[in-house]
């Protein structure tokens, strides 16, 4: 009797946290299973991607940082989750010198204290890679890519710094980051997407050659492919504007990869987005969209610049928040909108998404249905 009196107090006392614990641990069991029957189904029936892929489309917040390490800018944006149903998640970017501090040596400490306190409220994460700075002070990458092999890590352009991707050595780093990310992530229910910043270069202060610049898209590629490969029961995506040149070849292999095209802006009147091609000028990013609704995963992100302007030279006029929305879900068919939480905009933006027509679906008005490139969609 003395030890069930024990155990009964030491249940009592422990009951609210083990219930917590249970219930993540028999989600993540529950879901892992899911995930290897519908793969067995689909390999059954010979589908167009052999593994299921989580989807929860709809809005989700971009975090400004360095909100993310602050308890008082994070317990904001869990009251956020708590109060608007149409958020149905946060997106965060983190840079590779944060996840991989020195060589092969990572710290996703962070990402696990976000994915558990998300979880916690049935919400998801969505994390955008940074490797490309806008500022002249700031470089992204891991002090050990500074070194000869990998001919510095970074060229300069007029805004910051970029990374050296054509070098072999920098792309297989790179490589080994995004397998440890997804043998760490895949297989968590509460871990929605992960993707790679703008596909426009910046303009190098010194020429690079067409040979660098061929294998650089070569080899963005080749990542894009190593995080299907690594995330194949997660969407990842790839944000993309500029070069026009490249989009046709770049977009085509997102597609036969199974990967999700991203619009890096939203910029309803940008003339080089929006350009329908010509004989002598190939296409904007804007024209692709319609044409795969529906058959790859397609989002799209609201940065501060968008909030101010309907064009990136600042020559159009400020959309409204429902202008914006309403091409993200009109003219792109978006499936995901990453919405940035900037100051001054951002209130509007909840606004918007408490509307009855966002709080009616679970995808906040955007399309929800499966993407054709997709074998299974889990929910």
């Amino acid at each position: 009797m003395q030890i069930e009196n024990i155990i009964k107090i030491r249940v009592n006392t422990t009951s609210t946290h083990l219930a917590k614990k249970i219930h993540n641990t028999l989600t993540t069991l529950l879901f892992t299973l899911s995930i290897i029957l519908a793969t067995w189904g689909t390999y059954a029936i010979g589908a167009v991607t052999p593994n299921p892929i989580k989807w929860h489309p709809g809005h989700y917040v971009m975090l400004v940082s360095p909100g993310q390490d602050s308890a008082y800018y994070m317990d904001q944006i869990y009251n956020e989750l708590d109060t608007y149903s149409a958020i149905r998640g946060i997106a965060i970017r983190y840079n590779w010198a944060e996840l991989e501090p020195a060589k092969g040596v990572y710290d996703f400490a962070s990402i696990d204290k976000h994915l558990t306190e998300l979880a916690a409220r049935d919400k998801r994460l969505i994390i955008l890679l940074e490797i490309k700075s806008f500022d002249p002070n700031e470089i992204l990458i891991p002090d050990y890519l500074k070194a000869a092999i990998y001919e510095g890590g970074v060229f300069a352009h007029t805004k910051g710094y970029n990374l050296k991707l054509w070098n072999t050595a920098v792309r297989d780093r790179l490589g080994a980051l995004v397998r440890a990310l997804g043998k760490h992530l895949n297989a968590h229910p509460n871990f929605e997407g992960f993707g790679l910043q703008e596909t426009a270069m910046g303009q190098p202060l010194k020429p690079l050659t067409s040979a660098q610049i061929d294998t650089y898209y070569k080899n963005l590629l080749s990542i894009n492919q190593r995080m299907r490969n690594n995330f194949p029961n997660t969407m990842t995506f790839q944000l993309t504007n500029y070069p026009r040149g490249i989009l046709d070849s770049l977009i085509n292999e997102l597609k036969t990869m199974g990967a999700t095209l991203g619009a890096t802006d939203i910029f309803p009147q940008e003339p080089g987005l929006n350009f329908p091609g010509s004989k002598h000028s190939p296409r904007g990013l804007y024209t692709y969209f319609p044409q795969l609704n529906g058959v790859i995963p397609l989002l799209a992100q609201v940065e501060k610049a968008n909030y101010e302007n309907t064009k990136h030279d600042d020559t159009g006029y400020q959309p409204t928040i429902t202008e914006l929305f309403n091409f993200g879900k009109d003219k792109l068919h978006a499936n995901y909108i990453l919405w940035t939480r900037s100051p001054g905009y951002y209130d509007d933006v909840l606004l918007m998404l408490n509307q009855t027509a966002q709080k009616s679906t679970l995808s906040g008005g955007l399309n929800s249905a499966c993407p054709t490139s997709i074998a299974s969609c889990i929910d």
